[in-house]
């Protein structure tokens, strides 16, 4: 009998849905696919803003479009052969909303946002880095939650009034989406999303009372309940476009659900992300461990009350990169035109671009950074700052590699590689080239919808195991790296550029 999932996927600039069919679970077919932008707001400069509202818009609408492409793709499909729905998101960035109404209070502020950049300075100036580090395994910086949360409750009116009367509700996307699917029934995330707050204790695997005090939270009541990652957290209700009850029963940080989706089950596997940053993750398996080397320490999933941990790398900004030249620029009509268009050219080690827009992530963590062009002569071309552009992935990702590789004391054989910036053959040769690693990319790339749809089969018992899910990746190249002479040449170059934006930041 056939039966079908949903995989959502709410991103930074778009919300995605899949439709999968899974009358064969081991073989799982996409049947139906919708993406749809939302607006970005940026009110000052460093402030990165999403209306909450919106966010729901372009799910609802990529839902609707999605289920419409699934009816007409497959004659026997029907929205009341859903069995389940699972939840990727965005991490890091928080909504204010009320608890009873599920109104947002204010703009939700998005992970890139440097607003509370000073107030991570200061307590790093406190001397609290190695206690948050120690308890969270992240670093002090404002990617994270919990100074977004202090910000809100500091600086808006609607956010102290709702929590003097109890009704705040503080979520990252996977909880706001999960109270609008439930009619404002369930409140819930799980702990690789909780993981992402700086609130989350890796150790006592629970809201950190201390840190709560730290960070101004007026109560546990203000956060919600942590499931596991795969299992019923609610069930739809009150929709115009799902009928009620089909069970929302997996949800996953977006990087722990391509994790998941590039059945990186075993300790040891990799994969990258390459979507609007790049996001490297390790999986360590059942024990957290700390980095010596500027990577954070996060949750992968929990399963069956077992939490499995992984080792992350974060450059801010990859694809995003290709996105600037193409709209603030005008240097390429599209992103995928970047390929063929520098396919020619030279840049490194002569011209080098930093996307430091938002500052720089691992290993490097800093928050004042911007970007820049190193390198530029009269004679330089458009050609050439595109392909700066595409290799300043590239290094990004290799430095995320070679701190990861210090961590573990080895070179990692192998990444698996995944996002929409994936299916640039000229980047994933370069990314091989450079890291002297084997980069696997997948038949599907939409492995971060597609990780979430699995989890939530998991837990609506269509699989009875996570091993049932490794069937589903499937390779559909392998970029075998080439040794080029000037590769080291290359790396000083840019690592050399990368010190000169932090002079002109003032942070070196």
């Amino acid at each position: 009998m056939a039966s079908y999932i949903l995989g959502l996927d709410q991103g930074t600039t778009g919300s995605t849905v899949l439709v999968i069919s899974v009358g064969n679970p081991a073989n799982p077919v996409l049947i139906g696919r919708s993406t749809v932008d939302f607006p970005q707001h940026y009110p000052k400069e460093g402030w990165v803003e999403h209306d909450a509202v919106d966010i729901w818009a372009s799910m609802r609408e990529a839902c609707q479009n999605a289920l419409r492409a699934a009816a007409g793709n497959e004659r026997d499909f029907d929205v009341s052969k859903i069995k389940a729905i699972g939840i990727s998101n965005q991490r890091e960035t928080v909504v204010a909303f009320d608890r009873k109404s599920g109104k947002p209070l204010a703009n939700a502020i998005v992970w890139q946002c440097r607003r509370t950049a000073a107030a991570c300075d200061a307590r790093r100036k406190r001397g609290l880095e190695s206690e948050i580090r120690k308890k969270t395994g992240l670093v002090l910086d404002p990617y994270f939650s919990a100074s977004k949360m202090e910000w809100l409750l500091e600086n808006s009116a609607a956010v102290k009034s709702a929590a003097k009367s109890g009704s705040l509700a503080f979520g990252t996307i996977d909880t706001y989406l999960l109270h609008r699917l439930t009619n404002g029934v369930a409140y819930a995330t799980e702990p690789s999303n909780a993981s992402r707050t700086m609130l989350f204790n890796l150790v006592n695997r629970s809201w950190d009372d201390a840190l709560l005090e730290e960070f101004k939270i007026p109560s546990r009541a203000c956060l919600p309940e942590i499931k596991d990652s795969a299992g019923v957290f609610g069930k739809t209700s009150g929709l115009d476009f799902l009928p009620d009850g089909i069970p929302i029963s997996g949800i996953l940080g977006d990087q722990q659900a391509a994790l998941a989706g590039q059945a990186c089950f075993s300790p040891g596997q990799a994969k990258c992300t390459y979507g609007t940053g790049a996001f490297l993750l390790l999986n360590t398996g059942d024990q957290p461990k700390l980095s010596s080397a500027g990577m954070l320490t996060t949750v992968a999933w929990s399963l069956n009350g077992k939490l499995t941990y992984a080792l992350e790398g974060s450059a801010f900004v990859a694809g995003a990169a290709i996105q600037f030249l193409r709209d603030q620029l005008k240097f390429v009509p599209s992103a995928a035109a970047s390929e063929a268009f520098s396919q020619n050219a030279t840049a490194a080690p002569s011209v080098y671009f930093v996307p430091a827009m938002v500052g720089l992530g691992a290993p490097w963590w800093d928050a004042q950074a911007r970007g820049a062009f190193f390198g530029l002569t009269r004679g330089t071309t458009t050609a050439q700052l595109v392909r700066a552009a595409l290799e300043s992935i590239a290094f990004q990702v290799t430095d995320l590699l070679s701190a990861m590789g210090e961590d573990l004391g080895m070179p990692i054989g192998i990444v698996r590689a995944d996002g929409g910036a994936a299916a640039n053959n000229l980047l994933m040769q370069m990314q091989a080239d450079y890291t002297d690693t084997r980069v696997d990319r997948p038949r599907n790339l939409e492995t971060t919808a597609f990780g979430a749809a699995m989890f939530a089969a998991l837990g609506a018992g269509i699989y009875g195991s996570i091993n049932q899910l490794e069937q589903a990746r499937i390779s559909d190249r392998i970029f075998e790296p080439k040794h080029f002479a000037d590769r080291e040449l290359h790396m000083a170059g840019w690592h050399r550029a990368i010190h000169a934006t932090q002079v002109f930041a003032g942070t070196k």
